[in-house]
Parts: C-alpha cells; structure tokens; sequence
C-alpha cells in the first residue's frame, strides 16, 4: 500500500490494532450469544404477554377463571433455586452459572465470554 490511500475502515483497524489482538473468540462467541439471546427474550416477552392478554380477555368475558395467585406461587416456586421464597439475585447467579457452563464447554479462549455476552445483550 505505498501510493495508495487508506479508506475509512484501513485507518480505524490501524487504530484499534490493540483492541483487536485481544478479542477472543470467546468474547466474540459470547457476544453473538448474548445478541441471540436478546431476541430470545423479546420473542418470549411477545408471546408471554400475548397470552396473558389473550387469557385476561377470556377471564373478563367469563369463559375461564383464573387464581393468578396460585399461578404466581407455582412459577416462583419452579423458578426460585435456592428455595428462599423469593426470586433472587442469588438466583440469577445461578441461572447465570449454568447457562455459562453450558455455552462455554470446550470453548477455547473462553475467558472473554461473559464481557462478549453482556455487551451483546446491552448493544
């Protein structure tokens, strides 16, 4: 590249030479996870509010009866870990843990992961 001017792109991966040395495939792979994973929850967030809306609907109009708290008390009881009665931040660590375990087994270079998985699900 003697006489030939660098584009936009040339001169910003000049620029981030050190940055990019160091992203890891497991960074990489935890930010395509977390990017999936966003629009995993969107698409349940979708449908679970649409059944909730669907199902609310039926309840006003006298077609089914609903105890929202009996429903409450058993999607706390199957989601709650550690058995404390509450949904937790111990919980999440968790779920978190074993979700890393699952999508990092025999990763190499997986020590990016969780900075990779996180900045997919923020950006």
């Amino acid at each position: 590249m003697t006489n030939e001017k660098k584009d936009a792109v040339e001169t910003a991966i000049d620029k981030l030479k050190p940055v990019l040395s160091n992203i890891s495939f497991g960074a990489v792979m935890g930010y395509c996870s977390g990017t999936a994973m966003k629009q995993i929850g969107k698409a349940t967030a979708f449908l679970v509010g649409l059944g909730f809306i669907g199902l609310q609907g039926l309840a006003h109009y006298g077609y089914v009866q609903i105890d929202w708290m009996k429903v409450k008390e058993s999607a706390q009881k199957s989601i709650d870990t550690n058995g404390n009665g509450s949904i937790d931040a111990e919980d999440w660590k968790a779920y978190w843990k074993s979700l890393k375990k699952i999508l990092t087994n025999k990763v190499p270079a997986a020590g990016g992961f969780s900075l990779g998985f996180l900045y997919g699900l923020r950006y």
